[in-house]
Parts: C-alpha cells; structure tokens; sequence
C-alpha cells in the first residue's frame, strides 16, 4: 500500500513540475515573447544582450520540451535533468541579483513585475525539494534492505 502511495504521489508531482514547466515557458514564448524575455535576463547582468537573446530561446523551449516530456512520462530522467539544470540557473542568477541588490523584474513569468527574493527564495526551495523527492523515487533501489543485509536477531537473544 506504501508503495502506491509514493507511486500515486510521485506521478502528481512529475505532471504538476511539467505542467509549471510547461507553462512558464509557453508564457514566454507565445504571451509575452522572447525578446522581453531577453531583456529581462539581460536585466541580471550576468550575460550581454546577444547572449541574453541566445538564453532566452533556449531557456523557454527547453522549459517547454522538458515540461511536456515530464507531464507524459517521456524520458523522465532526462527531463529531470534539464529541470534541476535550469532551476539551478534560474537559483544561482536570481541569487546573484538579490546578492548585488538588483531591483529588476524576475521575467519567470514574462512580466515586468519587480521580483520578490524573498517569495522567489522559498519557491526555489519547494522546486529543490520536490525535484529531491522525485530523484529518490526515480533512483531508489527496489527493495532497500537485500536478504542478504538483513540482520540476524537470533543471535542477540
């Protein structure tokens, strides 16, 4: 019964992280394009504008692929990594920002809204540790203790 529940719980978390994926990139892509969304990686300095143009194609199809991919169970592990590639980028650039104390907008969203690094802080965190979670559902071992490593209590009584 454990196992459904992780099993069930699992498969929640895999579709939500690609549905989010899926959507943050489509935002940017198809509502508020990919040139805003260049300016708004640009905004963080960490890249120049030919640079920041190249980022944000990237980052938004790759946002896109690994969301649907993940949504449907194609190449979950692979789509994993790219998830746990961009929200490391996504972690180290916004933490850079607020470490300089940049007042910009996030573009996660492809809005201009000013970013909150406080809010951005904890969302970062439920992404960590909802990809964690996922990680040790896709990689644990089948059966964790083997006959062989089990232990004899007869012999302490």
């Amino acid at each position: 019964m454990e196992i459904i529940k992780q099993q069930r719980l699992t498969l929640i978390l895999r579709v939500l992280m690609g549905s989010w994926f899926l959507y943050t990139g489509g935002l940017k892509i198809f509502a508020s394009g990919l040139d805003r969304f260049g300016e708004s990686i640009a905004n963080y300095q960490l890249l120049d504008r030919d640079w920041s143009n190249l980022a944000a194609h990237l980052v938004a199809w790759l946002e896109v692929v690994a969301g649907i991919c993940f949504m449907l169970g194609i190449l979950s592990k692979g789509a994993w990594f790219v998830m746990l590639g961009l929200v490391g980028a996504f972690t180290l650039s916004v933490g850079s920002a607020w470490w300089r104390g940049l007042d910009i907008s996030c573009g996660c969203l492809g809005g201009d809204r000013k970013i909150s690094y406080w809010a951005k802080f904890l969302e970062f965190g439920v992404y960590h540790l909802i990809l964690s979670f996922l990680a040790w559902s896709f990689w644990k071992p089948a059966n964790s203790l083997k006959s062989s490593d089990q232990v004899d209590t007869s012999a302490l009584l």
